[in-house]
């Protein structure tokens, strides 16, 4: 059996991560349809704007070989300088129109995915000179939607094209009648007009194609339950193993500040849930400073040490408390406790001998 999970087990949309990966190598959501269409608008902008002028300038160029062939230079020489003058002038003249084109090109594609430069695509992969592949892609589901999308927008453009002609067909009998210059302006409306319905139906036919492709891009990305589990854990850690080094700091953590006890000054208790370590040092703190607390066996532990190093316990419920909720480890105590804790401070120094200032 394939390791591969078949289209029924991805029920998940894809992650972020699983959007950018398939973007980092070229897999995104195109439309040629709005490829086509912009090409299709730029070059009638660019025949509306541009063409009768590259048209003159093209004519100017191509008079002289028809006004004057006689000066024309025959020989090896003198032909090849006419040549070169010749392709060098039709390609300043086309330089404009073909740069258009090309950008228009590349906003057709940067309007759908922006600008993405991916590698991964150039890269040489045999499986894209196996004939067996070829063929595999050729005659994919894919390639035959696209086919048949191909299919329908020529029958479509085709039958638009027809419906607006056919109303002008009824004018074909006055034709004669008129003036070139009639016939050329009857035929420039017409074909504005075919062109303008072309271009419409395109609009619509490239909205739809834009919003298949991107429902089609994220389906081909779904992902199982598994493959979502697989990717969190690799992207935020085994909650298990995150639970573990947890475990394993909060408890260097208490070993730390277990081995701060024997040097504080007093232990304050609840006198059985709550237990808290104070140290001062006169000569270099400005208050007294929490160098450990702990709740049931946490303060069980630390009033444990503090006997064992002989260092007073002072019971003080609503003290303990309170330090306990609002001090943490290697803080200052607040001015709102200083009173309370002077008390203690200085009960302590007085059974020690010690001075508090």
């Amino acid at each position: 059996m394939s390791d591969q999970p078949d289209d029924s087990q991805k029920t998940e949309e894809p992650t972020a991560k699983r959007l950018r990966e398939a973007r980092d190598k070229g897999q995104v959501a195109v439309s040629r349809e709005v490829n086509t269409w912009i090409l299709l608008f730029g070059t009638g902008i660019m025949i509306a704007l541009v063409f009768p002028t590259t048209m003159e300038e093209l004519s100017r160029i191509f008079r002289a070989f028809l006004e004057r062939p006689d000066q024309l230079l025959t020989d090896y020489g003198g032909l090849g300088q006419v040549m070169s003058s010749l392709i060098y002038e039709v390609a300043i003249i086309m330089l404009f129109p073909m740069t258009v084109f090309v950008v228009l090109a590349i906003v057709g594609a940067a309007s759908q995915t922006g600008f993405n430069v991916a590698t991964k695509p150039l890269q040489p992969e045999l499986n894209k000179i196996s004939p067996m592949k070829g063929l595999q892609r050729i005659f994919s589901m894919k390639q035959m939607v696209e086919f048949l999308k191909g299919m329908l927008k020529i029958v479509v453009v085709g039958a638009i094209g027809v419906a607006l002609l056919m109303p002008e067909m009824g004018r074909l009998d006055i034709l004669p009648t008129l003036e070139v210059s009639e016939i050329l302006h009857e035929i420039e409306t017409l074909m504005i007009r075919v062109f303008i319905g072309i271009l419409t139906i395109l609009f619509i036919i490239a909205g739809a194609d834009v919003i298949f492709q991107r429902m089609q891009h994220i389906k081909q990305l779904r992902m199982t339950k598994q493959e979502v589990k697989e990717e969190f854990k690799n992207t935020e850690g085994d909650p298990q193993i995150k639970g573990r080094l947890r475990q394993i700091r909060m408890q260097r953590a208490r070993e730390r500040m277990m081995q701060a006890v024997p040097n504080a000054d007093v232990v304050i208790t609840n006198p059985t849930h709550f237990a808290v370590a104070l140290t001062y040092k006169p000569e270099t703190m400005e208050a007294p400073v929490l160098v450990a607390k702990g709740q049931d066996n946490i303060a069980f532990r630390i009033r444990e040490v503090a006997e064992e190093h002989e260092i007073t316990i002072v019971e003080n419920p609503p003290l303990a408390r309170a330090l306990y909720a609002t001090v943490d480890i290697d803080q200052e105590v607040p001015p709102e406790h200083y009173e309370a804790v002077a008390k203690v401070i200085s009960y302590v120094f007085n059974l020690k001998g010690r001075k508090t200032q």
